[in-house]
């Protein structure tokens, strides 16, 4: 039955452009309950908003709106009101859950320890017409499609209009696992808010994975949709689906896309999880540790898409490529789709908005949850300690300390026009007592490549024995025009580790073979790929930028930030305006560390001293 011409259902504007709402039979769900309670809501200004009825066994009973609740009586619920309500639906079944037939209308009970009705929740059912515009045109690739969101977002609202499309619009053979007649309604006969697609019916809830495979076997399905996919064996018959090459749309539990890579049970449904080790080139490259997590097999579904709001969604159109750099602590490639007021749809790339609540740092502060816990302030460690010659640095940097100097991560490039010279670099060794610049290799004459036709484009780094996570967070935090390959060949540059680049090393080899400059720096820190960075790009940079701080704090949290901020205001409030030297808390060799990258970013020379574990950070004045 085509839903415009549907006589019994009530055709009406939703609150979003585009959009018709269907709903379906209002009077139905009205019809079941008590008296007083009808004829209060039949009076209610906002009838046409409700969202559910819940009664319970003992209180008033209550209706609920967007935002909002009413009471709808001055009179509690008493058994016979639950009874009456109880004879005028169909059977519970097993999940507790049961419909009014011909309608999307779902009457969820609660029970007591002896299995007796307590407690009932009247939920309206509502088809809407429209409602995946926003994914119009990922619904028509064919690909399997994951829904994910909260309760009450309307995962199932667009499941059902997806199966109608694929159904009515696009001519599939489509069928619906509908394990408790939510998609397409109580009773035998489908609603006709699925258009042409096909139903099928669980008995229980614990035999949806088997009637996921008899579909697919007995009735030979284009399309197979399934609502709540939950347990183990539904991810696994939800695999096996997809491997014959049928269409797979579903939802699952879960707010986000990294609620499934933690949950061992679903995980499966985004290729699973598993954990590796990796060889000691390989670690270097990714700058990681050698076992790390890495996704097992391809994913069930192509398509992700989270459903933060009713109009507003974020698409992760490559799963595999989300679930990988998810594992490596990148930020996923997503687009938020919405709709404008007038009904189109604006899509914005690379952005993943965050779920509502309170986001670590605060906008406009810097490093505020150090501040409010206070630890080291309050142990009045913080003090200027008496002006003494700093110790000598020894040459393997041993006992006394890691001694940071300021000089620059890589030699100044020969500009050629707005870019640098293709020729191989390699970092000034002043630190040692040598004004000399010492090259490791001498450099080539290159042919030309792919960046020098197109200048204007981003440069392409390939890191060698870097973090290519903190080169990502450098290159964003920094608004650089730049980007980072995996492969070689689309390289512009080799960004090395100076300690893994020897004379005739692989990466040597392979970057002389293809004539791409190969560029060293000190560390694989924030700081030094920064300063290497903006010396590649002829950029200057004005000493103490906020950009730099930034850097620090995106790459830290908790105890780190505490640290980093008891450095910074040991700098501010002592070191730089009262020329004196201060000692800070002893910390882990990690923390340390980062403090010695702040401390440069300030530069200003720091040791560190004493024995593990009270080993701590001195900072002295220039």
């Amino acid at each position: 039955m085509d839903p415009e011409s549907a006589p019994h259902r009530l055709r009406e504007r939703t609150g979003f452009p585009g959009q018709v709402q269907y709903s379906d039979d209002l009077s139905k769900l009205l019809d079941i309950l008590p008296a007083p309670i009808r004829e209060r809501l039949e009076q209610h200004p906002h009838l046409d908003r409700l969202v559910e009825v819940v009664l319970d066994l003992g209180r008033r009973p209550e209706a609920r709106f967007p935002g909002f609740a009413d009471y709808l009586s001055e009179d509690v619920i008493t058994r016979a009101d639950l009874d009456q309500v109880i004879s005028r639906v169909g059977e519970f079944s097993s999940d507790n859950r049961a419909g009014i037939a011909s309608t999307l209308h779902r009457i969820s009970a609660i029970r007591n320890r002896q299995g007796t009705i307590i407690g009932l929740t009247c939920r309206v059912g509502r088809c809407v017409i429209g409602v995946i515009s926003m994914i119009r045109d990922l619904v028509e690739q064919g690909r399997s499609m994951l829904l994910l969101g909260r309760p009450g977002v309307g995962k199932t609202t667009a499941l059902r209009e997806i199966a109608r499309v694929l159904a009515d619009e696009l001519g599939k053979r489509v069928v619906i696992i509908d394990t408790s007649n939510e998609i397409a309604g109580d009773g035998d006969v489908p609603h006709p808010g699925i258009g042409r697609a096909r139903r099928m019916q669980v008995a229980s809830p614990e035999l949806q994975h088997k009637v996921m495979i008899e579909a697919v076997e007995n009735h030979m399905p284009e399309v197979v949709v399934i609502d709540e996919i939950g347990t183990e064996l539904e991810a696994l018959a939800s695999r096996t689906i997809a491997e014959r090459g049928v269409q797979l749309v579903a939802t699952a539990h879960g707010n986000r896309i990294d609620n499934l890579i933690k949950n061992p049970t679903l995980s499966d449904l985004v290729g699973g999880i598993q954990s590796v080790t990796l060889g000691d080139e390989e670690a270097r490259r990714r700058g990681s540790q050698k076992s790390v997590l890495e996704r097992k097999a391809p994913p069930t579904f192509e398509i992700a898409i989270e459903m933060l709001e009713r109009s507003r969604w974020v698409i992760h159109e490559d799963v595999a490529a989300t679930v990988d750099r998810l594992l490596r602590n990148r930020e996923p490639l997503t687009q938020t789709r919405s709709l404008d007021e007038h009904g189109q749809v604006v899509i914005v790339t690379n952005e993943r908005p965050a779920l509502s609540g309170p986001q670590w740092p605060p906008a406009g502060s810097t490093m505020s949850a150090a501040r409010e816990r206070g630890g080291w302030r309050r142990s009045g460690r913080m003090e200027a300690l008496p002006s003494e010659p700093l110790e000598s640095r020894s040459p393997q940097g041993g006992a006394s300390g890691l001694l940071l100097d300021r000089q620059e991560d890589s030699v100044p490039l020969t500009p050629a026009g707005s870019r640098p010279a293709p020729q191989v670099v390699a970092e000034s060794k002043a630190e040692s007592g040598s004004d000399e610049e010492d090259l490791d290799w001498e450099g080539s004459a290159l042919a030309p490549t792919g960046r020098q036709q197109n200048p204007d484009g981003p440069l392409m780094i390939y890191p060698y024995g870097v973090s290519r996570f903190y080169l990502e967070q450098v290159i964003q935090t920094l608004k650089l025009s730049a980007d980072v390959t995996k492969d070689l060949d689309e390289a512009d540059i080799v960004l090395a580790l100076r300690s893994q680049v020897r004379s005739r090393s692989k990466i040597q080899q392979m970057a002389h073979s293809r004539q791409i400059p190969i560029h060293t720096v000190k560390a694989n820190t924030l700081i030094a790929l920064a300063r290497a960075l903006r010396h590649i790009l002829n950029i200057e940079s004005e000493e103490g930028s906020d950009s730099d701080l930034e850097l620090f704090i995106r790459a830290s949290s908790g105890d780190e930030t505490e640290a980093l901020e008891e450095a910074r205001l040991a700098v501010e409030q002592i070191v730089i305006p009262k020329s004196q030297p201060v000692e800070l808390l002893p910390r882990s060799p990690l923390i340390r560390k980062l403090q010695h990258q702040l401390v440069e970013h300030y530069h200003l020379r720091a040791q560190s001293f004493g024995e593990e574990p009270n080993r701590r950070l001195r900072i002295y004045p220039n």
